[in-house]
């Protein structure tokens, strides 16, 4: 390659670009259902599709699609939630207003014999209400996509997901009933819980937010105090549709902080970590860090460089406690540039530029990699998961774009009903 490198912003538009075609490339238009991961035969994740609901605006505003084709892609997204089969059966696609985690890519009927989720229904409905708020001109199309998405959105039943419980549960299957877990500990159920606060058909109990943030584990972790998390993920996924900045509920008001400041910290947390790198996995620094639940090259027991290590396959990886394998999430680390680009931006460059991560790939970055596992490419990043994931490129999309224009912000700051649940979950300050 010769010639001066592209300048920062015109690198994140290129991975905007790369990690959008996902979503145009890699989903039945017929039902707007989008793939998981691109394996073969694999099924579509419900959360994938949610956020490409919310991608699609980005893509009209920067040109990646037009706006016809985002709303029809859209509005076969939206029908085909509301018309599939609803209801008890194992073979339905949901029930109660939630959806199971995996959908057949075909017929959008449950996969795997998997669970409704209640928080991957949630970046489902997060979607839904994104394009409810974005397409607002006076067409019969995007007056049918304000109706579904307020219709699908107000089918949610929250009160059903508690099961008598004061915190919300995981899930649920035909086969066994509610799942044992509930949502509890600090994590990506802060979303969950405005959503369903918000709800004016079947809002939980009152007593529920609190219950929640009742389970938080307060940490002080190389020089940073902050609200612990284990995987990096945790710290990120609401923040793509409510701006924390500046509102702040109970818990955050008596740390005298929000909670963009505490995912600005648990970024600096996962930079420290690497750093340091207790394990001495190879690779690790300053720039290259991001570490979350993700693909890995294992399971694998293997001797490398004299040490015994454990390498495992998809996990909740995290910092400080682990696990941690040695393999980095390039996408974790770009999701972060709203709370951090100062080293958010040099990680990106190191991943681009060092590590080539994104050469021929048609997507941007993988899912993964790890230069500790002796991989076959003989490149510096060692071993590179072969996959692209929808979970992944939808953060990498949706984090630039509200760090380069806040748009996903702007959007939801006019729902009504996400306005509700921040205020319902005590939530004051700021743009409120």
């Amino acid at each position: 390659m010769s010639g001066k490198q592209p300048s920062v912003e015109a690198e994140l538009e290129i991975l905007l670009r790369e990690s959008f075609s996902y979503f145009a490339h890699e989903t039945n238009p017929a039902n707007g259902l989008v793939i998981d991961k691109t394996a073969p035969d694999w099924p579509a994740s419900i959360a994938a599709t949610g956020l490409a609901l919310a991608a699609y605006p980005v893509g009209v505003e920067r040109g990646c699609m037009s706006r016809a084709a985002a709303v029809e892609r859209t509005l076969a997204t939206l029908r085909f939630f509301w018309n599939s089969p609803h209801g008890p059966e194992p073979d339905a696609t949901g029930y109660r207003g939630f959806y199971y985690h995996f959908l057949d890519m075909q017929t959008g009927r449950r996969a795997w014999q998997c669970e409704l989720s209640t928080v991957d229904s949630t970046f489902l409905l997060a979607g839904v209400l994104t394009a409810g708020s974005y397409f607002q001109a006076d067409t019969a199309e995007e007056h049918e996509i304000r109706t579904l998405a307020d219709a699908l959105y107000r089918r949610a039943d929250w009160q059903w997901a508690q099961n008598r419980g004061a915190t919300l549960t995981h899930g649920w299957k035909p086969e066994s009933g509610f799942l044992q877990c509930r949502w509890e500990g600090y994590d990506e159920a802060l979303l969950l819980y405005v959503l369903a606060l918000g709800s004016p058909t079947y809002p939980p109990s009152d007593g529920s937010y609190a219950a929640w943030g009742s389970t938080y584990q307060w940490q002080h972790c190389y020089g940073y105090d902050y609200l612990y998390a284990g995987s990096f993920f945790t710290h990120q996924l609401s923040h793509i549709w409510i701006d924390f900045r500046g509102i702040r509920d109970a818990f955050m008001r008596d740390k005298n902080m929000d909670y963009f400041e505490n995912s600005r910290r648990a970024t600096y947390v996962q930079q420290q970590y690497a750093i340091d790198n207790p394990l001495k996995f190879k690779g690790y620094g300053r720039c290259c860090w991001g570490i979350t639940a993700s693909d890995g090259p294992g399971p694998d027991s293997l001797e490398v460089d004299g040490i015994q290590r454990q390498f495992f396959d998809y996990l909740a990886r995290g910092v400080p406690h682990g696990p941690d394998d040695g393999t980095l999430a390039p996408w974790a680390v770009v999701a972060s540039l709203p709370f951090a680009p100062e080293i958010v931006l040099p990680a990106i460059e190191h991943f681009i530029h060092q590590l080539e991560l994104k050469a021929g790939n048609p997507y941007g970055f993988k899912a993964t990699f790890n230069a500790t596992y002796p991989g076959k490419s003989g490149r510096a990043c060692g071993w590179v998961s072969p996959w692209h994931y929808g979970l992944n490129e939808g953060p990498i999309v949706l984090m630039v774009e509200n760090y380069r224009s806040g748009l996903l912000w702007r959007l939801m700051r006019n729902c009504p009903y996400i306005v509700s649940g921040l205020r319902r979950a005590g939530f004051t300050g700021g743009w409120l």
